[in-house]
């Protein structure tokens, strides 16, 4: 599914440019739903979806706010770590998932 223009951030990382938001819908059904996400896709050419489970606490229900900011150097991080597991954001495919414990 690709990220939506609207609410998503662009960044760029190691002159790639890429377009992320924070996830509201959890992709990642073995993972605890109270924790903060995001998902990242290539701006020009989407492909295979990252999806980034940060293993840190989101404010319980009815509002889903996180309890800590992401921030864009977390996101350029997840980013590289991904791209050195084999993320390939252009190939299209399931969406790719990288879980990352909390600090």
């Amino acid at each position: 599914m690709a990220l939506a223009k609207k609410g998503s951030r662009r960044i760029v990382v190691d002159g790639v440019e890429y377009r992320w938001r924070v996830s509201r819908r959890h992709w990642c059904c073995d993972q605890d739903v109270n924790t903060l996400g995001y998902r990242v896709q290539h701006a020009t050419r989407p492909g295979t979806t990252l999806v980034v489970e940060t293993g840190r606490p989101t404010v319980p229900a009815p509002t889903v706010l996180p309890a800590e900011v992401i921030l864009p150097r977390e996101v350029a991080a997840g980013i590289r770590a991904a791209r050195s597991s084999g993320w390939t954001p252009s190939s299209n495919g399931s969406p790719f998932k990288l879980y990352l414990s909390a600090p």
